[in-house]
């Protein structure tokens, strides 16, 4: 059992609480390959199954803002490679900021990042369900089936994180590798198809269908499916030599997930009609179906789904590792810092999973697509507002000498600044609000956690 927590003096706090977070917890289970497949496992999930209904509407639109989310990602990842090589500590972007503009700056990004992956993991698991959907079709005839599936599937992966970071990352290597079989039949289908029918199945392109105002709008929608590119950062304190292996892992997964993104939204997106994308529930599904027929969509729901299993549990530990890393620096419930015998924190897992399930039940009324598509928007407005936080944490380390002086991530880091805050404006007024909001909460709710808390949580080591 735990010991009492010891008092210490407020400017105590930071040392005993660095401490704290060196500590080394069930071991060094993430590896490169581990690592990468937790990046390219939480970026590759319901997005990429569900993304091409969401962006209908915008046409060739959408493809110029894959590429420009894909551009402004891979500067946004370059940064963090470039922070996680010199900070490699675990909390990612909450330390990163927080080692800039010192500990209240660091919590608002972290509590935003937090409230977005929360957010977000309902619309991931909203895509498991959906997908599932089209395999047994009672799931969308019956009111309330969709809400209590996708609660059985979060309340089952939260369990299995808390059996250990261990199984649960072998779990995401294995679903990684699963799901990007029906990806690659997406694309083989699709060459086919071309070289059988030429551009007579493209959507054809006209510059005047060409808009700023359309590319910024999907532009925000496509970069929920990158995000997730800063993942490997957080529990930096179960990685092999983090200084080397997180960077390695954030770019390899991030370039390579930004490839098949492009390439299999792309062909569905600009291969099946407008009208029928609007309104599927299973884009991918319904192309294989198309162009290949049979019973093929049925099989690719099934990856789909699998998919989405993969990316929700990745996802799932993330928010309880930030819960429990804002736990043991003094700025979450003290008793959120404890951890069981294999150093996982259970508590964290469970209290961040109630939350999601709140949301869940919050807004399991409004249909699957419309769910997925006003959660992203709000989710990945949230996690924007960590990586500008971010990229002026670069930016600020430089300047100090705290990071190595780099014409290059100088450049990358404004780039990166400039991107988070173009990709905000193109959230919408709402979303974007909403995300501010959010944000600012944050100070009040720093300053009452840091008067309440006198002391420094103690780390439990289990029973």
């Amino acid at each position: 059992m735990r010991g009492a927590p010891r008092r210490s003096s407020s400017s105590g706090d930071f040392a005993k609480l660095r401490s704290i977070m060196d500590q080394p917890r069930g071991g060094k289970a993430f590896g490169f390959w581990i690592c990468t497949a937790l990046i390219v496992g939480n970026m590759i999930g319901s997005g990429v199954f569900l993304l091409p209904s969401s962006l209908a509407s915008f046409g060739w639109n959408a493809t110029f803002a894959w590429l420009l989310t894909i551009a402004g990602t891979m500067a946004l990842a370059f940064v963090l490679a470039k922070l996680a090589r010199a900070l490699p500590h675990e909390g990612g972007p909450y330390a990163y900021v927080q080692a800039a503009f010192g500990p209240a700056l660091g919590f608002a990004a972290a509590w935003s990042y937090w409230l977005s992956t929360v957010g977000g993991n309902a619309a991931i698991a909203t895509g498991s369900v959906s997908y599932l959907s089209v395999i047994f079709p009672v799931i969308g005839r019956v009111h309330a089936l969709p809400a209590l599936i996708t609660l059985a599937a979060i309340w089952s992966l939260t369990l299995l994180n808390c059996a250990g970071a261990r199984i649960a990352g072998g779990f995401q290597a294995v679903t990684t590798l699963v799901k990007l079989l029906p990806l690659a039949a997406i694309l083989i289908v699709a060459g086919v198809a071309l070289a059988h029918s030429g551009s007579a199945v493209v959507l054809p392109f006209h510059s005047g269908d060409i808009h700023f105002s359309g590319i910024t709008s999907a532009a925000t929608l496509t970069l929920w499916a990158l995000l997730g590119f800063e993942s490997a950062t957080f529990p930096a304190d179960k990685v092999h030599d983090p200084a080397r292996t997180i960077p390695r892992a954030t770019l390899v997964g991030t370039s390579v997930t930004g490839l098949i993104y492009l390439a299999v939204c792309s062909a569905v997106m600009l291969m099946l009609p407008a009208a029928q994308l609007k309104t599927s529930p299973a884009p991918l599904s319904d192309f294989l179906d198309r162009y290949w027929g049979g019973h093929s969509g049925y099989l690719l729901a099934i990856f789909a789904t699998i998919s989405s299993l993969g990316a929700l549990i990745g996802w799932v530990f993330l928010q309880g590792e930030l819960a429990w890393i804002m736990a043991v620096r003094g700025v979450f419930p003290e008793w959120l810092a404890h951890t069981s015998s294999n150093g996982t924190p259970v508590r964290a897992h469970l209290v961040s999973s109630f939350v999601l399930t709140l949301i869940v039940l919050t807004n399991f009324n409004k249909s699957m697509v419309d769910l997925f598509t006003f959660v992203i928007l709000l989710s990945t407005t949230g996690c924007l507002f960590t990586y500008l936080c971010t990229a002026l944490a670069a930016l600020k380390l430089q300047s100090s000498r705290e990071l190595e002086r780099s014409a290059l991530l100088k450049g990358l880091a404004l780039a990166g600044t400039i991107y988070s805050v173009w990709a905000i404006w193109g959230a919408g007024h709402e979303a974007s609000l909403w995300g501010l909001a959010a944000f600012l909460i944050a100070f009040p709710l720093y300053a009452t956690m840091r008067w309440s808390r006198r002391y420094a949580p103690a780390v439990a080591t289990g029973d």
